[in-house]
């Protein structure tokens, strides 16, 4: 049966349309189960009814055309509920609806499951017997599986408008306004022109791209097919004396396959249809793939392995030779899977308008990053069929997570109008650049730029901000194919601190591990948020601590604005071995000669075991710096680029909001200083709060800078502290974040937490 639920799952996913889909599930599905009849209900929200798409089994006529409301029919039963229901004699429920068009008279034992996305019901999957018994208990799971795969192929359609063309809908009703569901990942309004990106050699994750020139894709995709050839030759002789004779005729079926008229064939008639040769290429061996899996004989169904290794091969040839024709118009949204650094960078200066990502969260790097750049971007939009948007016109909604594809017009030009406002207010708040962040009770609350590229240091500075509160030392680690050298580091934090001076600039000590991985440096792991990561790696490692502690301190000679800050710190006996090695540094400068100072050593509060012995931390340190970012994660058990549970991550989560203020408490009874360099910071609504906590400062990013200045600027401590007050008593985070909202609303400034002005 699992044998049977992988193909079906399989051809589910590779259907190119959802009409497909259903035709294969309903046939699969009565073939597995050995049931009369097996039929997929659609529900349309807008009519209120469920409607019959496809079936085998009942009069394939009665398809579009039966339709049950809301409270009609068995069928109806099973989405009000949720859950399945299973009769042994269905014609004497008192749910019983009967159409005389479909034939199904003659069917008694009945069983339906719902077809369930994010807690949404979108139809409802069903098997029928003319046997008066009830389905087994194998059945049910066996449907229940189904229904659940078949559920992300129905959202996908639902995202792409493909339900709403399906089910007919009168035009007011399809004018393609209804957005994609996403996560807030930078703030700002995007309207512009989708261009997809995607992982090299990945044969799934290529869209379907429109050309123009038909001859020049065939002459690449023929290219690549010679390369191929030639590689598999030369790997087959390479190999010939270490591989048995049956061994080396896997490479041996490569040729035959490459030569063959049906995999050529095939995708030089997808090009000639209008497909650029990556597309065509996958159409043509998802197809093959298709074929094989289906077969029962055990060897020729793993085939379709090594016809999908052998499109891998071919893709990656088809690649190198299109990597340098992407082309990015002017109002580029970039859309992916997964959207890296290096994606965002291969963007023109000044075309890139916004950032969509299928997966990750607001504190996913991309996201900070898009914020550092001032884009706006969506994360988490896991419902948005990437495959088959690229070239579509796109809005991306970085305050709510929105995103329209093919938006209607009244759409399109109602987020023109928000973009316009927006940009107005952009204007007016940029005349606060030089202003000083000072409440109106007179108290400075000093506001830092978090960066980690050196490109980015400049414009911070000219953005208003009165140092770097986290610069990420990361970032130099993960550019090269090496680590970097003592005399590289040291240039690269001269170049930093020089800018700023005579500000503080905090330099963060190395912390990868989790979603921040080394080329050369690899760490695989099941859990790496709980696993190898920050302090601890380099506290295993003390011959990386010593080499950047000793670049970092040798780049303050003369400025004395350095001041580090250790991650991921969760014992006491952490913090004393980090700073036995910073000293041990320091010590050998001295011998050196060199003119060192001790800078200030802070630690962050990011783990919950921080923020139970912050008493004991701060005995030890100058000052703290407030990870919220990793805080809220592990406090909420959420993982932060997981697009499943990103929702439920939530800085304004009561349990984090009590954690920090408890941590501030800790730091004020030592009388170090506390700042927070989370996201969070950056957030106008949350820096209400953490104003009204005693947070001594804030750090985000630079575009958040004037923002964040005008809730300063507007607010008195008292009136911020009593704010900090009605918050505590909150049990819920939106319940808090749209009290915080309506703050904004209210003295007019609506524009900083929400589109338009």
């Amino acid at each position: 049966m699992l044998d049977v639920l992988r193909r079906i799952v399989e051809e589910v996913n590779n259907a190119p349309n959802l009409d497909q889909a259903l035709t294969a599930i309903v046939h699969r599905v009565k073939q597995a189960m050995s049931a009369d009849v097996c039929s997929v209900y659609l529900s349309d929200e807008n009519l209120k009814q469920h409607v019959l798409m496809a079936t085998e089994g009942l009069n394939p006529e009665s398809v579009g055309n039966i339709r049950l409301g809301f409270d009609e029919g068995l069928v109806s039963l099973v989405a009000s509920r949720a859950e399945l229901v299973n009769l042994g004699n269905a014609p004497e429920h008192p749910r019983y609806y009967y159409f005389p068009e479909s034939g199904e008279e003659k069917f008694n034992g009945f069983l339906g499951v719902p077809i369930i996305h994010h807690r949404k019901v979108l139809g409802v999957l069903i098997v029928q017997s003319m046997r008066t018994e009830k389905f087994d208990q194998d059945s049910e799971t066996f449907l229940i599986t189904i229904a659940s795969q078949l559920a992300g192929a129905m959202a996908h359609a639902a995202a792409s408008g493909e339900i709403d063309r399906i089910l007919k809908q009168t035009d007011h009703l399809n004018d393609n306004s209804k957005p994609i569901s996403g996560l807030p990942g930078g703030p700002g309004v995007a309207v512009g022109t989708a261009v997809v990106v995607y992982p090299l050699a990945d044969l799934k994750a290529i869209p379907e791209r429109k050309i123009q020139d038909i001859e020049a894709e065939i002459a690449i995709f023929n290219s690549a097919i010679e390369s191929v050839r030639e590689e598999i030759i030369a790997l087959s002789a390479r190999l010939a004396e270490r591989l048995p004779t049956e061994d080396r005729a896997l490479f041996d079926a490569y040729l035959l396959m490459l030569d063959s008229e049906s995999l050529a064939g095939e995708t030089l008639a997808h090009i000639r249809e209008g497909n650029w040769a990556a597309g065509a290429l996958r159409l043509t061996i998802m197809e093959h793939v298709k074929v094989f899996r289906e077969m029962e004989d055990p060897y020729l169904s793993e085939r379709a392995d090594d016809i999908y290794d052998l499109g891998q091969r071919v893709l990656s040839h088809i690649q190198r030779t299109n990597q340098k024709k992407m082309e990015y118009p002017s109002d580029t949204v970039l859309i992916g899977e997964e959207i890296n650094a290096s994606m965002l960078a291969e963007v023109p200066a000044g075309r890139l308008k916004g950032v969509v990502s299928a997966r990750g969260s607001r504190t996913s790097h991309v996201a900070i990053l898009a914020r550092a750049l001032g884009i706006p971007a969506v994360m988490g939009a896991k419902d948005l069929p990437v495959g088959r948007i690229d070239g579509c016109p796109v809005i991306a909604d970085g305050y709510s997570g929105n995103v329209f594809v093919s938006p209607s017009r009244s759409v399109r030009e109602e987020y023109i109008r928000l973009a316009k406002e927006e940009a107005e207010l952009s204007s007016e708040l940029m005349t606060l650049r030089d202003q000083p962040a000072m409440t109106k009770d007179q108290v400075h609350i000093p506001l830092f730029a978090n960066t980690g590229l050196l490109s980015d240091v400049t414009p911070s500075l000219h953005s208003g901000a009165e140092g770097i509160g986290l610069y990420r030392t990361e970032f130099p680690f993960m550019i090269r194919q090496r680590f970097p050298s003592e005399e590289e580091q040291y240039r690269i934090y001269r170049q930093v601190l020089e800018v700023f001076h005579p500000r503080p600039v905090t330099l963060r000590t190395l912390d990868v591990g989790g979603d921040k991985a080394l080329p050369y440096f690899p760490i695989e792991e099941d859990n790496p948020f709980l696993g190898w990561r920050g302090i601890r790696i380099t506290l295993d490692h003390p011959e990386i601590f010593l080499v950047q502690v000793r670049a970092m301190m040798r780049a303050a000679i003369g400025l004395n604005n350095l001041n580090i800050l250790l991650p991921m710190i969760t014992t006491v006996a952490e913090l004393a071995d980090s700073k036995f090695l910073i000293n041990r540094a320091y010590e050998e400068l001295l011998e050196e000669g060199l003119e060192v100072k001790l800078p200030k050593i802070g630690v962050m509060i990011e783990v919950p075991a921080a923020v139970y012995q912050a008493d004991s931390l701060a005995k030890r340190v100058d000052f703290f710096s407030i990870g919220t970012n990793d805080l809220t994660q592990y406090l909420l058990a959420v993982d932060r680029n997981n697009a499943n549970v990103a929702g439920l991550y939530d800085s304004l989560h009561p349990a984090v909001l009590r954690a920090i203020y408890q941590t501030v408490q800790s730091a004020k009874r030592h009388n170090i200083p506390v700042s927070v360099c989370g996201e969070m910071a950056g957030d106008p609504a949350a820096a209400l709060v953490l104003i009204g906590m005693g947070i001594d400062s804030l750090s985000m990013s630079a575009s958040s800078l004037t923002r964040v200045k005008w809730v300063i600027r507007n607010i008195t401590i008292k009136r911020a502290q009593d704010l900090v007050t009605e918050v505590l008593e909150m049990e819920d985070g939106q319940t808090i974040r749209q009290y915080l909202n309506s703050r904004f609303e209210m003295s007019g400034m609506g524009g900083l937490v929400r589109a338009g002005k």
